[in-house]
């Protein structure tokens, strides 16, 4: 037996009106359609549910003990599609903020009273991703948008801002000889000349262009790093520093993820600011990521002094 939805409240539009006249208008239908389905329904049943003659329409007893249930099975439905359309509704409204690390800087509370007053109903929620995404989610679809550090691999594939411009550090051990030569040093500093024999902490090699770029490859003139150990979050840093494994570059923003507990950290000559960056599938036009793109556009330019928007 194939009840449908439709043929209970066409029922309880008679039963309630006990007029298929009245019940008809109700419904929007024309009253042989509707004569037509109650006919359908009692044939499927096996019943009588109605009574009726040329002045009154009453219902049968067996109407009167399906009547209630009609009603509860309507209720549960109407239920059923409230649910699914406030599912809906949260689904389009959540974004999903990818980050390796805590982007600290005070991005974050910034970028959410932007994001509120662009876009209301948005709902951030915030997912921590492996260092071996360098693209924190966006590549798999898992994060609508995400903070990065550029470059991105694949970055025609992405639109983003630039949040927050900084030097490189790098992260030293106490009392290791590179943290005397910069205590010598007039402006506190060490030359990246002088890290090229140093080993040096990578990224994991599914970071691809990013593993590069925190091994500056691009100021070692061809020179290849002695990589001394492979690490996917700062606290694997800190270890791996404080331990003697190998040295690493850091943007100065997240120098208090690693520098405690004798490990330190200071500038370096000769290599390029870090950039983290705001970003989002290039084809993704949801109102959410839009919003939050262009407060990370409003942030960039005033941290940054700049142009910040990926082309």
């Amino acid at each position: 037996m194939d009840i449908h939805g439709r043929d209970l409240r066409y029922f309880t539009a008679v039963a309630e009106e006990l007029s298929f006249t009245r019940a008809a208008e109700r419904l929007f239908v024309s009253q042989p359609a509707l004569s037509k389905q109650i006919r359908m329904l009692e044939k499927q049943l096996g019943v009588v549910l109605f009574e009726r003659d040329r002045r009154t329409v009453r219902l049968t007893a067996v109407g009167e003990a399906l009547l209630p249930h009609a009603h509860e099975v309507l209720a549960a439905w109407h239920a059923a599609e409230a649910a699914v359309r406030e599912a809906e509704t949260a689904e389009r409204s959540t974004l999903v903020i990818g980050m390796s690390t805590s982007p600290g800087r005070g991005l974050l509370p910034a970028l959410r009273t932007r994001l509120v007053s662009r876009c209301p109903q948005a709902r951030p929620v915030l997912r921590q991703v492996n260092w071996a995404d360098p693209s924190a989610g966006l590549a798999d679809g898992s994060s609508d948008v995400a903070f990065v550090w550029l470059p991105l691999p694949d970055e025609d594939r992405y639109r983003y801002a630039v949040v927050a411009r900084e030097p490189r550090l790098v992260a030293l051990p106490e009392g290791h000889p590179l943290a005397a030569r910069a205590a010598s040093d007039p402006e506190g500093q060490v030359d990246f000349a002088d890290l090229l024999e140093e080993p040096f902490l990578a990224l994991p090699a599914e970071a691809g262009p990013l593993r590069d770029y925190w091994l500056a490859l691009d100021a070692r003139d061809g020179r290849p790093p002695r990589i001394g150990g492979v690490v996917a979050s700062a606290e694997e840093t800190h270890e791996a520093v404080s331990g003697g494994q190998g040295i690493a570059l850091l943007a100065s923003g997240n120098a208090p993820l690693v520098v405690r507990d004798k490990v330190i950290a200071v500038p370096v000559r000769g290599i390029s600011p870090s950039r983290l960056a705001v970003a989002a599938a290039r084809d993704d036009r949801r109102p959410p990521v839009l919003a939050y793109l262009a407060a990370a556009s409003e942030v960039g330019a005033t941290t940054c002094c700049g142009p910040v928007s990926g082309a």
